[in-house]
């Protein structure tokens, strides 16, 4: 069975519980945007939060459930490549509940020292996303440890609000892309389209080189698959969760798989046309736009610049590579 989404009542009281430490995020019809797509091109800056990414929306109002039930932990633990790890880290310091996180190898160093900042207590295990995840799975267990799962109904009350003041603030919206990492996003977007009834389709966006929930949409199950993305660590997950794949199956309009080329080349437009910094997955939305451009002319284009975490050598990589 799928899990219940929230309703309107659930995402309107979550937005109270996110705007005690941010107000909402703005949203822009970009003009050379637009003009590149021959159609409205709109972006949801949630690269703008405190963290510079949406999934603070979702740690907030996690740790807003759990104190409202009386069941604040002494300690959590999570795994992350890096934005989930900052909800989560700047939630818990706001409780007092001590916080670890476990990145695989190799993480990103600028969101690993941003964690730090936030007080995490950071663990590198294993190669990729899975690994440090099943790691911390046992780790929570060794030291009884609260475990925060990537996806969760209490993650998608908080998340749902950024797709809230979207859909609200563009009411004539067509189509919008969103990234796939472990599903709180593209989630969170159909439970604010049915919860305000908005009529947008909703495409799904998973990066070439991490298609399990490409795949498993297609299968009708979870299908794992290998991860080899350089540049969208936000969408390298090689296991899709169960509970989002049964949202996402009845609700997408369809699936788009970009390249890290194509990712680079978004992240370089996004920079030219808006000088805001978007990593690998806070592009995906814009480059499966300008993949699909051609089907778009005249649309109201809804994209989601949603996180801006990128290490500026990598950042730099990219704004030197012009083919």
């Amino acid at each position: 069975m799928p899990l219940q989404l929230p309703h309107l009542h659930d995402i309107e009281a979550a937005a109270q519980v996110v705007y005690q430490s941010f107000q909402a995020t703005p949203q822009y019809r970009w003009g050379t945007l637009s003009q590149r797509l021959g159609a409205d091109c709109w972006v949801k800056h949630e690269n703008h939060t405190p963290v510079g990414a949406f999934k603070i929306r979702g740690g907030l109002t996690y740790f807003e459930q759990l104190k409202q039930h009386g069941e604040l932990p002494s300690e959590v633990m999570s795994a992350t490549r890096g934005n989930h790890g900052q909800s989560i880290g700047w939630a818990a310091r706001a409780h007092g509940v001590a916080c670890s996180i476990v990145v695989p190898q190799g993480n990103s160093l600028e969101k690993n020292a941003a964690m730090r900042a936030l007080g995490v207590n950071l663990i590198e295990h294993g190669s990729d996303f899975q690994s440090a995840r099943e790691h911390a799975i046992r780790l929570a267990a060794e030291r009884g440890a609260h475990m925060v799962p990537s996806y969760h109904k209490d993650l998608l009350r908080g998340v749902s609000t950024y797709w809230w003041e979207f859909f609200q603030a563009v009411p004539h919206l067509d189509v919008v892309y969103v990234p796939i990492g472990q599903g709180s996003g593209a989630c969170s977007a159909i439970a604010a389209k049915l919860a305000l009834g908005h009529t947008a389709r909703i495409v799904g966006v998973v990066s070439a080189h991490a298609t399990t929930y490409a795949d498993s949409i297609v299968a009708g199950r979870v299908v794992e698959a290998p991860v080899t993305t350089e540049l969208a660590d936000g969408m390298a997950c090689r296991v899709a969760d169960a509970a989002a794949l049964a949202v996402l199956i009845p609700h997408l309009d369809h699936v788009v798989k970009v390249t890290d080329d194509e990712v680079a080349r978004a992240m370089r437009t996004l920079f030219a046309d808006t000088h805001n910094v978007a990593e690998g997955a806070g592009a995906a939305s814009f480059a499966a736009a300008w993949q699909e451009r051609e089907s778009l002319k005249g649309k109201v284009v809804g994209t989601t610049l949603c996180g801006g975490n990128v290490d500026s050598a990598t950042f730099a990589k990219v704004l030197a590579n012009t083919n």
